[in-house]
Protein backbone atom coordinates (compact mmCIF):
# COMPACT_ATOMS: atom_id res chain seq x y z
CA UNK A 1 0.00 0.00 0.00
CA UNK A 2 1.43 3.17 -0.76
CA UNK A 3 0.89 6.25 1.49
CA UNK A 4 -0.07 6.18 5.05
CA UNK A 5 -1.62 2.85 6.32
CA UNK A 6 -4.80 3.44 8.35
CA UNK A 7 -7.00 0.20 9.49
CA UNK A 8 -10.63 0.39 8.49
CA UNK A 9 -12.88 -2.18 9.98
CA UNK A 10 -16.13 -3.10 7.82
CA UNK A 11 -19.06 -4.97 7.70
CA UNK A 12 -20.17 -6.26 4.20
CA UNK A 13 -22.91 -4.57 3.13
CA UNK A 14 -23.55 -2.16 -0.04
CA UNK A 15 -23.26 1.05 2.58
CA UNK A 16 -19.58 0.14 3.05
CA UNK A 17 -18.92 1.91 -0.31
CA UNK A 18 -17.71 5.29 0.46
CA UNK A 19 -14.82 3.12 2.50
CA UNK A 20 -14.35 0.77 -0.24
CA UNK A 21 -14.38 3.15 -3.34
CA UNK A 22 -12.23 5.44 -1.76
CA UNK A 23 -9.33 3.28 -1.23
CA UNK A 24 -9.39 1.01 -4.45
CA UNK A 25 -10.46 4.31 -6.68
CA UNK A 26 -7.54 6.25 -5.60
CA UNK A 27 -8.91 9.09 -3.41
CA UNK A 28 -7.65 8.18 -0.01
CA UNK A 29 -4.02 7.75 -2.39
CA UNK A 30 -4.39 11.34 -3.29
CA UNK A 31 -4.61 12.13 0.49
CA UNK A 32 -1.72 10.67 0.56
CA UNK A 33 -3.38 7.26 3.11
CA UNK A 34 -4.35 3.91 2.15
CA UNK A 35 -7.24 2.76 3.88
CA UNK A 36 -6.16 -1.32 5.18
CA UNK A 37 -9.58 -2.41 5.38
CA UNK A 38 -10.60 -5.56 7.40
CA UNK A 39 -13.56 -7.43 6.95
CA UNK A 40 -15.22 -8.25 10.54
CA UNK A 41 -17.13 -11.22 11.01
CA UNK A 42 -19.93 -9.18 13.29
CA UNK A 43 -20.61 -5.31 14.54
CA UNK A 44 -20.03 -6.49 18.07
CA UNK A 45 -16.42 -7.94 16.71
CA UNK A 46 -16.17 -4.62 14.78
CA UNK A 47 -17.13 -2.35 17.71
CA UNK A 48 -14.19 -4.48 19.91
CA UNK A 49 -11.68 -4.18 17.27
CA UNK A 50 -12.13 -0.34 17.51
CA UNK A 51 -12.05 0.04 21.21
CA UNK A 52 -9.36 -2.01 21.90
CA UNK A 53 -6.91 -0.47 19.19
CA UNK A 54 -6.80 -3.29 16.71
CA UNK A 55 -8.04 -1.05 14.57
CA UNK A 56 -8.04 3.15 13.81
CA UNK A 57 -11.39 3.65 12.36
CA UNK A 58 -14.95 1.67 11.60
CA UNK A 59 -17.93 1.44 8.96
CA UNK A 60 -20.09 1.89 12.38
CA UNK A 61 -23.78 1.53 12.41
CA UNK A 62 -24.74 5.07 13.75
CA UNK A 63 -26.58 3.84 16.80
CA UNK A 64 -23.27 2.05 18.29
CA UNK A 65 -21.09 5.14 18.99
CA UNK A 66 -24.25 6.74 20.82
CA UNK A 67 -24.88 3.56 23.05
CA UNK A 68 -21.30 3.43 24.09
CA UNK A 69 -21.44 7.12 25.18
CA UNK A 70 -24.29 5.89 26.95
CA UNK A 71 -22.75 3.16 28.86
CA UNK A 72 -24.89 0.28 27.02
CA UNK A 73 -22.97 -0.17 24.11
CA UNK A 74 -19.70 -2.13 25.61
CA UNK A 75 -15.96 -0.82 25.34
CA UNK A 76 -14.84 1.78 27.85
CA UNK A 77 -13.35 3.99 24.61
CA UNK A 78 -15.52 6.67 23.71
CA UNK A 79 -15.80 6.67 20.09
CA UNK A 80 -16.17 9.98 17.82
CA UNK A 81 -18.48 9.87 14.33
CA UNK A 82 -16.70 12.12 12.04
CA UNK A 83 -19.52 11.98 9.26
CA UNK A 84 -22.14 9.56 8.32
CA UNK A 85 -21.28 7.33 5.35
CA UNK A 86 -24.63 6.75 4.12
CA UNK A 87 -28.93 7.77 5.16
CA UNK A 88 -31.15 4.55 4.53
CA UNK A 89 -30.17 1.00 2.32
CA UNK A 90 -32.40 -1.26 4.73
CA UNK A 91 -35.14 -3.34 3.46
CA UNK A 92 -37.73 -5.07 5.97
CA UNK A 93 -38.79 -8.41 4.64
CA UNK A 94 -40.34 -11.77 6.14
CA UNK A 95 -40.93 -15.06 5.26
CA UNK A 96 -42.58 -16.77 2.54
CA UNK A 97 -45.49 -18.18 4.48
CA UNK A 98 -46.35 -14.84 6.43
CA UNK A 99 -46.09 -13.26 3.41
CA UNK A 100 -48.78 -15.70 1.88
CA UNK A 101 -51.38 -14.96 4.99
CA UNK A 102 -50.55 -10.88 4.71
CA UNK A 103 -51.49 -11.08 0.76
CA UNK A 104 -54.37 -13.16 1.39
CA UNK A 105 -55.47 -10.24 4.17
CA UNK A 106 -54.95 -7.55 1.60
CA UNK A 107 -51.69 -6.90 2.05
CA UNK A 108 -50.51 -4.90 -1.42
CA UNK A 109 -46.87 -5.20 -0.97
CA UNK A 110 -46.58 -2.05 -2.62
CA UNK A 111 -42.94 -1.09 -0.73
CA UNK A 112 -44.39 2.39 0.08
CA UNK A 113 -47.16 2.70 2.51
CA UNK A 114 -45.37 2.03 6.20
CA UNK A 115 -48.70 2.18 8.12
CA UNK A 116 -50.70 -0.19 5.95
CA UNK A 117 -47.61 -2.49 5.53
CA UNK A 118 -47.41 -2.68 9.30
CA UNK A 119 -51.18 -2.87 9.45
CA UNK A 120 -51.07 -5.86 7.76
CA UNK A 121 -48.13 -7.89 9.14
CA UNK A 122 -49.70 -7.07 12.91
CA UNK A 123 -52.93 -8.87 11.13
CA UNK A 124 -51.34 -11.62 10.17
CA UNK A 125 -49.10 -12.32 13.10
CA UNK A 126 -50.65 -14.95 16.21
CA UNK A 127 -48.39 -14.37 19.41
CA UNK A 128 -45.30 -13.42 19.07
CA UNK A 129 -43.69 -11.43 16.06
CA UNK A 130 -39.38 -12.54 15.79
CA UNK A 131 -38.00 -9.89 14.19
CA UNK A 132 -34.27 -10.02 13.05
CA UNK A 133 -31.92 -7.15 13.30
CA UNK A 134 -28.22 -7.14 12.82
CA UNK A 135 -27.51 -5.83 16.07
CA UNK A 136 -29.74 -4.32 19.15
CA UNK A 137 -27.87 -0.85 19.23
CA UNK A 138 -28.44 -0.16 15.08
CA UNK A 139 -30.70 2.20 13.21
CA UNK A 140 -32.56 -1.30 12.25
CA UNK A 141 -33.57 -1.94 15.59
CA UNK A 142 -34.58 1.49 16.14
CA UNK A 143 -36.85 1.66 12.84
CA UNK A 144 -38.53 -1.26 14.21
CA UNK A 145 -39.35 0.34 17.38
CA UNK A 146 -40.45 3.12 16.16
CA UNK A 147 -42.78 1.45 13.24
CA UNK A 148 -44.52 -0.90 15.14
CA UNK A 149 -44.83 1.33 18.56
CA UNK A 150 -46.69 4.00 16.18
CA UNK A 151 -48.81 1.70 14.97
CA UNK A 152 -50.16 0.22 18.85
CA UNK A 153 -48.04 -2.92 18.94
CA UNK A 154 -47.28 -4.05 22.55
CA UNK A 155 -43.50 -4.01 22.14
CA UNK A 156 -43.14 -6.38 25.66
CA UNK A 157 -45.64 -8.50 24.75
CA UNK A 158 -45.44 -8.95 20.60
CA UNK A 159 -41.88 -8.35 19.44
CA UNK A 160 -39.27 -10.34 19.92
CA UNK A 161 -36.19 -8.80 18.46
CA UNK A 162 -33.22 -11.31 17.74
CA UNK A 163 -29.92 -10.36 16.64
CA UNK A 164 -28.47 -12.10 13.40
CA UNK A 165 -25.47 -11.35 11.37
CA UNK A 166 -26.56 -9.51 7.90
CA UNK A 167 -24.82 -12.27 5.72
CA UNK A 168 -27.20 -14.95 7.70
CA UNK A 169 -30.49 -13.17 7.43
CA UNK A 170 -32.24 -15.18 4.93
CA UNK A 171 -30.59 -17.93 6.41
CA UNK A 172 -32.51 -17.36 9.91
CA UNK A 173 -36.06 -16.99 8.25
CA UNK A 174 -35.22 -20.33 6.48
CA UNK A 175 -34.91 -22.23 9.57
CA UNK A 176 -37.56 -20.77 11.21
CA UNK A 177 -35.81 -18.68 13.87
CA UNK A 178 -37.24 -15.19 12.58
CA UNK A 179 -40.38 -14.34 10.71
CA UNK A 180 -39.55 -11.25 9.84
CA UNK A 181 -36.01 -8.78 9.48
CA UNK A 182 -34.46 -5.59 9.02
CA UNK A 183 -31.33 -5.85 7.11
CA UNK A 184 -29.09 -3.45 4.87
CA UNK A 185 -28.58 -4.74 1.38
CA UNK A 186 -27.60 -6.87 -0.38
CA UNK A 187 -28.79 -9.68 2.28
CA UNK A 188 -32.69 -8.80 1.65
CA UNK A 189 -32.52 -9.35 -2.04
CA UNK A 190 -30.15 -12.05 -2.15
CA UNK A 191 -32.71 -14.18 0.70
CA UNK A 192 -35.25 -13.13 -2.29
CA UNK A 193 -33.10 -14.36 -5.14
CA UNK A 194 -33.16 -17.82 -2.73
CA UNK A 195 -36.32 -17.43 -2.52
CA UNK A 196 -36.58 -17.48 1.35
CA UNK A 197 -38.32 -14.13 1.87
CA UNK A 198 -40.28 -11.44 0.06
CA UNK A 199 -39.46 -8.04 0.69
CA UNK A 200 -41.92 -5.50 2.28
CA UNK A 201 -40.35 -2.50 2.67
CA UNK A 202 -37.87 0.08 2.20
CA UNK A 203 -36.46 1.23 5.45
CA UNK A 204 -37.10 5.05 4.19
CA UNK A 205 -40.47 4.50 3.75
CA UNK A 206 -40.48 4.71 8.21
CA UNK A 207 -37.94 7.54 7.83
CA UNK A 208 -36.90 9.10 4.98
CA UNK A 209 -33.68 10.57 6.29
CA UNK A 210 -32.34 7.79 8.56
CA UNK A 211 -28.79 7.69 9.56
CA UNK A 212 -27.79 4.49 8.89
CA UNK A 213 -23.48 4.00 8.96
CA UNK A 214 -21.05 5.95 10.48
CA UNK A 215 -17.33 6.41 10.07
CA UNK A 216 -16.16 6.11 13.64
CA UNK A 217 -12.88 6.43 15.35
CA UNK A 218 -11.88 6.55 18.89
CA UNK A 219 -11.37 10.06 20.39
CA UNK A 220 -8.16 9.33 21.47
CA UNK A 221 -7.01 8.76 18.14
CA UNK A 222 -8.68 11.37 16.48
CA UNK A 223 -7.24 13.97 19.02
CA UNK A 224 -3.63 12.14 18.50
CA UNK A 225 -3.80 12.13 14.90
CA UNK A 226 -6.54 14.95 13.41
CA UNK A 227 -4.23 15.33 10.24
CA UNK A 228 -4.80 11.61 9.34
CA UNK A 229 -8.41 12.18 10.52
CA UNK A 230 -8.99 14.92 8.28
CA UNK A 231 -7.46 13.02 5.02
CA UNK A 232 -9.59 9.87 5.41
CA UNK A 233 -12.94 12.17 5.93
CA UNK A 234 -11.78 14.10 2.94
CA UNK A 235 -11.14 10.74 0.57
CA UNK A 236 -14.31 8.59 2.19
CA UNK A 237 -16.63 12.39 1.22
CA UNK A 238 -15.55 12.71 -2.03
CA UNK A 239 -15.89 8.99 -2.64
CA UNK A 240 -19.59 9.31 -1.68
CA UNK A 241 -20.13 12.32 -3.57
CA UNK A 242 -18.70 10.22 -6.81
CA UNK A 243 -21.28 7.08 -5.23
CA UNK A 244 -24.29 9.61 -5.11
CA UNK A 245 -23.53 10.21 -9.10
CA UNK A 246 -25.73 7.27 -11.46
CA UNK A 247 -23.45 7.46 -14.44
CA UNK A 248 -21.17 5.55 -11.65
CA UNK A 249 -23.56 2.61 -9.89
CA UNK A 250 -22.43 -0.15 -12.60
CA UNK A 251 -18.70 0.61 -12.22
CA UNK A 252 -19.56 0.41 -7.74
CA UNK A 253 -21.40 -2.40 -7.74
CA UNK A 254 -18.82 -4.30 -9.85
CA UNK A 255 -15.79 -3.09 -6.99
CA UNK A 256 -18.13 -3.54 -4.14
CA UNK A 257 -19.31 -7.11 -4.94
CA UNK A 258 -15.57 -8.49 -5.49
CA UNK A 259 -14.88 -11.53 -3.65
CA UNK A 260 -12.54 -9.68 -0.63
CA UNK A 261 -15.63 -6.91 0.01
CA UNK A 262 -19.66 -8.55 -0.31
CA UNK A 263 -18.36 -11.55 -2.81
CA UNK A 264 -22.16 -11.19 -3.83
CA UNK A 265 -23.29 -10.85 -7.53
CA UNK A 266 -22.75 -7.19 -9.29
CA UNK A 267 -26.28 -7.07 -9.93
CA UNK A 268 -27.43 -7.16 -6.85
CA UNK A 269 -25.37 -4.68 -5.84
CA UNK A 270 -26.13 -2.09 -8.58
CA UNK A 271 -29.96 -2.70 -7.71
CA UNK A 272 -29.79 -0.90 -4.10
CA UNK A 273 -27.35 1.59 -5.59
CA UNK A 274 -30.21 2.55 -8.07
CA UNK A 275 -33.37 1.64 -6.15
CA UNK A 276 -34.86 -1.09 -8.57
CA UNK A 277 -35.94 -3.81 -6.14
CA UNK A 278 -37.28 -7.38 -6.98
CA UNK A 279 -39.33 -8.20 -4.33
CA UNK A 280 -40.74 -11.71 -4.44
CA UNK A 281 -39.76 -14.78 -6.70
CA UNK A 282 -42.24 -14.11 -8.61
CA UNK A 283 -40.50 -11.33 -10.15
CA UNK A 284 -42.05 -8.52 -8.75
CA UNK A 285 -40.16 -4.89 -9.26
CA UNK A 286 -40.51 -1.86 -6.79
CA UNK A 287 -38.63 1.20 -8.12
CA UNK A 288 -37.55 3.72 -4.67
CA UNK A 289 -36.40 6.98 -5.08
CA UNK A 290 -33.47 7.76 -2.66
CA UNK A 291 -33.43 4.22 -1.25
CA UNK A 292 -29.69 5.11 -0.69
CA UNK A 293 -27.63 8.53 -0.35
CA UNK A 294 -24.03 9.22 0.43
CA UNK A 295 -23.85 12.45 -0.42
CA UNK A 296 -26.45 15.01 -2.04
CA UNK A 297 -28.73 17.25 0.40
CA UNK A 298 -25.77 16.88 3.42
CA UNK A 299 -26.08 13.42 3.41
CA UNK A 300 -22.95 12.66 5.61
CA UNK A 301 -23.16 15.87 7.79
CA UNK A 302 -23.16 14.64 10.88
CA UNK A 303 -26.62 16.04 12.85
CA UNK A 304 -26.72 16.29 16.18
CA UNK A 305 -30.00 16.04 16.50
CA UNK A 306 -30.48 12.66 14.71
CA UNK A 307 -28.34 11.93 17.26
CA UNK A 308 -30.55 13.32 19.99
CA UNK A 309 -33.23 11.23 18.57
CA UNK A 310 -30.92 7.91 18.35
CA UNK A 311 -30.18 8.54 22.43
CA UNK A 312 -33.80 9.35 23.11
CA UNK A 313 -35.38 6.10 21.54
CA UNK A 314 -32.62 4.05 23.36
CA UNK A 315 -33.65 6.17 26.74
CA UNK A 316 -37.44 5.38 26.36
CA UNK A 317 -36.80 1.65 26.26
CA UNK A 318 -34.03 1.66 28.60
CA UNK A 319 -35.28 3.94 31.80
CA UNK A 320 -32.46 6.04 31.19
CA UNK A 321 -32.09 9.79 31.66
CA UNK A 322 -32.98 11.40 28.07
CA UNK A 323 -31.29 14.68 28.79
CA UNK A 324 -28.16 12.95 29.86
CA UNK A 325 -28.39 10.34 26.78
CA UNK A 326 -29.12 13.42 24.59
CA UNK A 327 -26.50 15.20 25.53
CA UNK A 328 -23.62 12.42 25.45
CA UNK A 329 -24.80 11.98 21.93
CA UNK A 330 -24.45 14.91 20.59
CA UNK A 331 -20.88 15.31 21.90
CA UNK A 332 -19.76 12.57 19.50
CA UNK A 333 -21.56 13.46 16.40
CA UNK A 334 -18.29 15.90 15.68
CA UNK A 335 -20.20 18.30 13.47
CA UNK A 336 -17.63 20.90 14.80
CA UNK A 337 -14.73 18.64 12.97
CA UNK A 338 -16.67 17.71 9.86
CA UNK A 339 -16.86 21.84 9.33
CA UNK A 340 -13.73 22.69 10.27
CA UNK A 341 -12.36 19.63 7.32
CA UNK A 342 -14.55 19.59 5.09
CA UNK A 343 -15.50 23.47 4.46
CA UNK A 344 -12.17 24.25 2.86
CA UNK A 345 -12.75 21.04 0.68
CA UNK A 346 -15.90 22.85 -0.94
CA UNK A 347 -18.97 20.46 1.12
CA UNK A 348 -22.19 22.16 1.43
CA UNK A 349 -22.32 23.52 5.16
CA UNK A 350 -25.75 23.65 6.81
CA UNK A 351 -25.56 27.01 8.96
CA UNK A 352 -26.89 25.18 12.19
CA UNK A 353 -25.62 21.41 13.32
CA UNK A 354 -29.38 20.81 14.84
CA UNK A 355 -32.47 20.64 12.99
CA UNK A 356 -36.77 19.68 13.89
CA UNK A 357 -36.47 15.73 12.42
CA UNK A 358 -39.12 14.67 10.04
CA UNK A 359 -40.40 18.28 9.41
CA UNK A 360 -39.20 19.11 5.87
CA UNK A 361 -41.77 17.69 3.88
CA UNK A 362 -40.24 19.14 0.43
CA UNK A 363 -36.82 19.69 -0.66
CA UNK A 364 -36.21 22.86 1.09
CA UNK A 365 -33.56 25.49 0.57
CA UNK A 366 -31.68 25.91 4.23
CA UNK A 367 -29.00 28.82 5.72
CA UNK A 368 -25.58 27.25 4.59
CA UNK A 369 -22.33 28.68 3.57
CA UNK A 370 -22.68 28.57 0.55
CA UNK A 371 -25.99 29.53 -0.08
CA UNK A 372 -26.92 26.47 -2.22
CA UNK A 373 -27.63 23.85 -0.02
CA UNK A 374 -31.44 21.72 -0.60
CA UNK A 375 -32.50 19.57 2.12
CA UNK A 376 -34.62 16.93 0.85
CA UNK A 377 -37.66 15.86 2.73
CA UNK A 378 -36.80 13.85 5.81
CA UNK A 379 -40.16 12.92 7.49
CA UNK A 380 -41.31 9.89 9.66
CA UNK A 381 -44.32 7.66 8.08
CA UNK A 382 -46.59 8.81 11.01
CA UNK A 383 -46.05 12.56 9.93
CA UNK A 384 -44.50 13.14 13.58
CA UNK A 385 -41.37 15.97 14.07
CA UNK A 386 -38.49 15.49 16.81
CA UNK A 387 -37.66 18.69 18.24
CA UNK A 388 -34.78 18.04 20.35
CA UNK A 389 -34.97 21.11 22.64
CA UNK A 390 -37.58 19.56 23.90
CA UNK A 391 -36.33 16.10 25.47
CA UNK A 392 -36.97 15.91 29.26
CA UNK A 393 -39.96 18.29 29.17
Amino acid sequence: MNGVAIRVGFIPLVDAAPLIVAQVLGFAAEEGIALDLMRAPSWSALRDLLVHDRIEAAHMLAPMPVAVAMGQGGGAARLDVLSVLSLNGTVIGVSGALAQKMRAGGARFDFADAAAAGQALIAATRGQLRIGVPFPFSMHAELVHYWLAALNLPEVDRIAIRTVPPPMMGQAIAAGEIDAFCVGEPWGSIAVERGIAELLLPGRAIWARAPEKVLAVRHGWLTGEPDLAARMLRASWRAGRWLDDPANHITAAEIIARPEFLDVPSDVVERALSGSFIISARGEQRQVEDFMSFHRGAASFPWRSQAAWIAAQMARRSGSDPVAAARAAREVFRSDTYRQVLGPAGAELPGASEKLEGAIEAPTAVASASGRLILPADGFFDRRIFDPASIGR
